[in-house]
């Protein structure tokens, strides 16, 4: 299954994320979700992606999906480092965050791929949804 990495500036908006998915997705699927600067404030940080990527990651590849502005810059500058150490197949989507994570938990938990799951929580009908 895709990873599904789910980067917040809130740790209380990740883990509310994450209790939101495992209770609607009815099986256990790859989902991390991390939030905060590290000391307990606001914001993100740039290991701590890299760090859960890289538990996340296998073959099916990582989908980060990130709050706002300094998240989605985060993810992409790990990402730059991350395929350097050779984890080629991870994206960063800027969907909304809580209807594109549980989106991307059915998609994966139904088996679709990495560009299948980027292409259906980026699409304009998710969108107009919200």
């Amino acid at each position: 299954m895709v990873g599904i990495l789910v980067v917040s500036h809130s740790n209380k908006i990740a883990e509310g994320i994450e209790e939101l998915v495992k209770e609607l997705v009815p099986r256990e699927i790859p989902l991390i979700s991390i939030g905060g600067d590290g000391y307990g404030g606001i914001g993100t940080d740039i290991e701590d992606i890299i760090e859960a990527v890289e538990e996340l990651y296998t073959d099916k590849g990582v989908i980060i999906i990130g709050d706002v502005g300094s998240s989605l810059m985060n993810s992409k500058m790990a990402l730059e480092i991350l395929e350097l150490e050779g984890y080629t197949n991870v994206v960063v989507s800027s969907a909304p965050l809580v209807e594109g994570t549980m989106v991307a938990a059915i998609e994966t938990n139904l088996g679709k791929d990495l560009n299948d799951i980027k292409g259906k929580i980026e699409s304009k009908r998710l969108i107009e949804l919200i």
